[in-house]
């Protein structure tokens, strides 16, 4: 089964179109045919069967037949990540961790990234194209990049944790998770948080967490993460 993302699409709409991107994707290479039947999310909870009616590659057109709405987690996921300094690599993480099910991930500006600046369209892109290959219908949430400094001020009436390698007191983070709670996790680039951005955070509520014993690339310790949460909500 394929799905196809359609971002417009709700309860009201009887005939629609694709834009000319995916109705190429739909007519010219998976070659669909009026009459056929496709499997369409608009990443808001929604599944809908929908039957072509112009299998036009430019602007093809659908009607829906059914309609289905998936109800949330009971928790919710947020990963505020230092963009790597290989885009490629955070690219792989915003994959992995849409198929294991993340709900946001706010790219952090820290004193030590070597990357400031993302493509924004393309990752927008990784994301809806994992949703779709993993069968999900909730789009996780992809921020602006934000500074450091700037998203500790926000409200964030959560469990907070931020994982660094600075030789502190700190518990496993599969010790501090509890089930059906929302999480944020704060993961530092290459070269790790400072020291001064640790203090920042704790003071901001945030608990310091360790992911293992062993020295993690920032995507790979992004990902522990995020199946960390995972399995404790779902083992």
């Amino acid at each position: 089964m394929n799905y196809f993302y359609h971002p417009l699409l709700d309860t009201s709409v009887n005939q629609f179109s694709f834009t000319p991107e995916e109705s190429r994707h739909i007519v010219k290479v998976l070659r669909k045919k009026a009459g056929d039947q496709l499997h369409i999310t608009n990443g808001k909870g929604y599944l809908f069967v929908a039957e072509i009616l112009e299998a036009n590659p430019e602007r093809c057109m659908g009607k829906l037949l059914e309609t289905r709405k998936f109800h949330p987690k009971m928790y919710s996921l947020h990963v505020a990540v230092a963009p790597t300094k290989k885009t490629d690599r955070f690219e792989w993480f915003l994959e992995k961790a849409t198929e294991i099910g993340i709900d946001r991930i706010t790219p952090v500006i820290c004193q030590r990234s070597e990357r400031r600046k993302l493509p924004m369209e393309r990752m927008q892109r990784v994301v809806q194209e994992a949703m779709k290959q993993s069968l999900r219908t909730y789009l996780p949430e992809l921020e602006e990049p934000v500074a450091l400094r700037e998203f500790l001020e926000r409200e964030q009436p959560v469990l907070k944790f931020i994982a660094h390698c600075e030789e502190d007191e700190k518990m496993d983070l599969k010790r501090r998770v509890a089930a059906d709670k929302d999480v944020i996790i704060l993961i530092g680039p290459e070269g790790d948080f400072t020291h001064d951005e640790i203090q920042m955070a704790c003071e901001k509520g945030f608990i310091p967490v360790s992911l293992g014993e062993y020295r993690l690339r920032t995507e790979t310790a992004a990902l522990v993460a995020c199946t960390t949460v995972n399995l404790i909500n779902n083992g």
